[in-house]
């Protein structure tokens, strides 16, 4: 369930939201304002928007993403020192990713030469998409209007289940709006054990699969390893 709380500034009349939106309680939510795009929500499909990424090669998100659960961040770029701190922290948790089947992206508008050095500089090994056209920016309604020189994103964490679907959506103008890695690993628990019919091999149902060859059951699904390294960035 999310949650809202209404305060005041400078005579203006905000909203300030927390963790994660519950799409089921449509009276909830009839006239609060979102994040972002208001069909922009967990329970539907993300966008598949496609890009350029770090080697100027054109990829969508359903590509990078394939079968499995995916962080999507949305960022001002390598400009931003907050943007540069949470990368250092996803660097790390990255290391965990490749082991957990789970993918990671980052968009940011900034152009290729940036958005390489970005990357390098924070010695991520995941794909950075280039946007600075301002079409995610744009299409989602995240124009960061109080930096009108650069004109970057308000920066957003998607929690993605397989086929786009969004599980979790942080806000993260503020750095502590940001999840910390730990909020990460269990938002992919719960994707996971909600994607992976073989999270509890335990089962006597699962048992009694395998006995009876039914391996599509089981990672990786009917593909062979070798197909699953063909897959990886």
């Amino acid at each position: 369930m999310r949650c809202v709380a209404k305060y005041s500034t400078c005579g203006l009349r905000r909203y300030q939201w927390f963790d994660i939106i519950d799409p089921a309680n449509k009276n909830f939510l009839d006239g609060v304002r979102f994040h972002m795009r208001s069909d922009i929500v967990p329970g539907v499909v993300f966008p598949d928007y496609e890009l350029s990424d770090h080697t100027a090669t054109r990829r969508k998100l359903s590509e990078l993403q394939g079968q499995d659960p995916m962080i999507l961040v949305l960022g001002r770029g390598g400009y931003c020192p907050k943007d540069r701190r949470q990368h250092e922290g996803l660097v790390q948790l990255h290391r965990e990713l490749e082991v957990a089947y789970c993918r990671l992206v980052t968009i940011s508008t900034d152009n290729i030469t940036e958005t390489n050095e970005f990357r390098t500089g924070v010695d991520a090994h995941w794909p950075f998409l280039s946007d600075p056209r301002r079409i995610v920016q744009k299409d989602l309604d995240i124009a960061e209007y109080t930096d009108p020189e650069h004109n970057p994103m308000i920066p957003h964490v998607i929690v993605l289940e397989p086929s786009l679907v969004i599980y979790k959506i942080y806000m993260g103008y503020w750095f502590f709006g940001r999840p910390t890695m730990e909020d990460l690993r269990q938002d992919l628990r719960a994707v996971t054990r909600k994607c992976r019919p073989d999270w509890d091999i335990t089962t006597p149902e699962l048992k009694a699969a395998w006995q009876q060859g039914r391996k599509e059951l089981f990672y990786p699904y009917g593909k062979t390893y070798v197909q699953t390294l063909g897959e990886q960035d």
